[in-house]
């Protein structure tokens, strides 16, 4: 069964789930996307368990059959991912994917991801049995000439009200790539919020070029300079910096900043349970603790926990959603009362 992304919709809603779906497309974005969507209606059918193999250069195809024949011991049903980085899985990977067409594992829906199918490989033995055992769902390019409608569709269904040429702009910038130009969208809707959008508020937002660490989102989320903090992210993101190890740098805070707090309501000066922290980040902690107490640092931990869920893939959800929920709570100016305490700060807090 071969299915176009806007064919879907019908398929998921009218149709059982089939026991394989091949994606083949060049933009990431958009395969992910479709991905995503047949992810969810997946997990509805009680898919609870994902597994996920990346096939790189040497890899073993036993591993697939293993996990093929390995039923889960905690889901009546389970998700199983493959991951090709070409259209040309080898000789061995031709083999181990022809039989696991031939004989899909029960209680398993299998997902195999692939750049762009040309038509010659379509009529490959691999391509022709996966398609016949499931779905072969091919996700088209945006041409150049399209891309204008596609940003401005995206812009609109953001709540963002382009014109002409704030979206001609944002096209030209973005150079096909659609994941950054996801990326610009969401951060004009952050800084900008809902409405219009002009060529200036574009022009603002996409020259912002600027390199970013993990240091500076957890210094700007300590301080409560939500704006930064919201901007570095997307900085960090854009610079495919790994989700892991943002959410590492921002749950380390969280775990130092929850044990001040403990340590002051036993007693202890600032001084004291400050000690321990390099003399130069001891005003920006100083600046968290007056607004987070240990309520407040336990419910973003959670969250943090939440989102590493997320990312491990054991519970449902987009982890840089997940981040950027727990940046923005991070970073609130709102504050927490920690106990009957008043914290006086020795450190210059004017900078």
């Amino acid at each position: 069964m071969r299915l176009l992304p806007e064919q879907l919709e019908r398929h998921l809603t009218t149709e059982r789930l089939a026991p394989i779906y091949l994606f083949s497309g060049d933009e990431t974005l958009l395969v992910e996307e479709v991905g995503d969507r047949v992810r969810v209606a997946a997990r509805q059918s009680g898919c609870t368990e994902r597994e996920v193999l990346h096939v790189a250069q040497g890899f073993d195809w036993r591993i697939l059959t293993r996990a093929s024949e390995n039923l889960s011991l905690f889901a009546t049903r389970r998700l199983l991912e493959i991951r090709l980085p070409s259209a040309k899985p080898g000789t061995e990977g031709v083999k181990a994917l022809i039989s696991l067409a031939s004989r899909p594992p029960p209680d398993t829906v299998i997902f195999i991801f692939c750049p762009k199918l040309e038509t010659a490989t379509q009529n490959a033995a691999w391509v022709i049995s996966l398609d016949r055992a499931g779905a072969l769902v091919t996700i088209r390019t945006i041409e150049s000439g399209a891309l204008p409608g596609w940003i401005a569709a995206r812009m609109r269904s953001r709540g963002l009200l382009p014109d002409a040429e704030a979206v001609r702009l944002l096209a030209e910038r973005v150079e096909g790539n659609l994941l950054a130009g996801m990326q610009e969208i969401e951060k004009l809707r952050l800084l900008r919020g809902s409405g219009p959008i002009d060529i200036h508020a574009v022009e603002s937002s996409v020259a912002d070029s600027a390199h970013f660490d993990v240091y500076a989102l957890s210094d700007a989320c300590l301080i409560g300079d939500q704006a930064r903090a919201v901007r570095v992210l997307f900085g960090l993101r854009g610079e495919g910096l790994e989700l892991p190890i943002i959410l590492w740098a921002l749950t380390r805070e969280l775990r130092i900043l929850a044990g001040t707090v403990v340590e002051l309501e036993r007693g202890k000066s600032i001084e004291q349970v400050l000690s321990g922290i390099w003399e130069r980040r001891r005003p920006i902690m100083v600046r968290a603790l007056r607004r987070i107490g240990a309520r407040r640092s336990e419910s973003l931990l959670r969250r943090a926990a939440r989102v590493d869920r997320y990312i491990k893939g054991s519970l449902s959800g987009d982890p840089w959603e997940g981040i950027l929920d727990l940046v923005l709570g991070f970073s609130s100016a709102s504050t927490d009362v920690i106990g009957n305490l008043r914290i006086e700060s020795p450190f210059n807090l004017s900078n």
